[in-house]
């Protein structure tokens, strides 16, 4: 092709898409068409930083769960306060998997305080601790040394409560992170209920109020625990598993009614 046909064929392309309503050549590069047109003889300008770029990111506060439940604690009054209290507490995931918040049975202002682990499957059904076949074990060897959860004598009657208020998943064991968490709470609980003596049901009550594990080596041996006489005991649950513990259950029991016999 010659350049005069060539010329004409460019020539005539153009026209056609002029015909077709294109005005403007477009180009490689984007082009704002609405901007300000730029002077030559004036310095540019650069642009302000956005709001964004500039504000200092400011950080979410810090929440210490351990802190937070400690002042809710110390705040409570009384016993019904206290419940209030762990209600309204938000920081233990526990408490989305569970049925209901298991607060506490028996006579307040009984001798006898007993503190478990956490709620099984029937006491988050029906908001009482120890209300399964271990808690009917319990009631036994409660019983076989006259004392009783219902008694309306303070002097028979036993208090009981656990340092978990919710059900764990699966009924597995609490962890370190929520035994501290909810710490706390429990021993708020055992001064609002002034009972004489403790008595520690399993390792997760001798970690929460003792700060110790091994309840094969610290069951039977008189502890303090806020501020009160308190005695580890093996676990209903544990003595339905392992019959043979029976033995040293019973001896246990026999030196909890000697203290109190004083």
């Amino acid at each position: 092709m010659d350049h005069g046909t060539e010329a004409e064929a460019l020539k005539a392309l153009l026209d056609w898409q002029a015909e077709l309503g294109a005005d403007l050549p477009i180009g490689e590069a984007p082009v704002n068409r609405y901007a300000d047109p730029v002077d030559p003889m004036r310095p540019a300008q650069a642009a302000p930083a956005s709001p964004a770029a500039t504000a200092v990111p400011i950080a979410a506060p810090q929440v210490d769960p351990v802190a937070e439940a400690q002042a809710m604690a110390d705040a409570a009054a009384d016993l019904p306060a206290l419940r209030e209290a762990m209600e309204s507490f938000t920081h233990c995931d526990l408490k989305l998997g569970s049925t209901q918040l298991v607060f506490s049975d028996g006579v307040p202002g009984a001798r006898v305080m007993i503190v478990g682990e956490a709620p099984g499957r029937e006491e988050d059904q029906q908001g009482k601790p120890f209300v399964g076949r271990a808690g009917q074990l319990l009631d036994r060897m409660l019983a076989a040394i006259g004392l009783d959860r219902q008694a309306g004598d303070p002097d028979r009657a036993v208090y009981i409560s656990n340092i978990l208020p919710w059900r764990p998943p699966q009924n597995r064991t609490p962890t370190p992170e929520e035994i501290a968490m909810l710490g706390p709470f429990i021993r708020r609980h055992v001064d609002l209920a002034a009972p004489e003596v403790l008595v520690l049901m399993g390792n997760v009550a001798c970690q929460g109020m003792l700060g110790k594990k091994g309840i094969s080596r610290l069951r039977g041996t008189w502890g303090e625990a806020a501020g009160r006489p308190a005695l580890p005991m093996f676990h209903p649950a544990y003595l339905l598993r392992n019959p043979a513990a029976k033995r040293e259950a019973w001896a246990d029991l026999l030196a909890l009614r000697a203290r109190l016999n004083g």
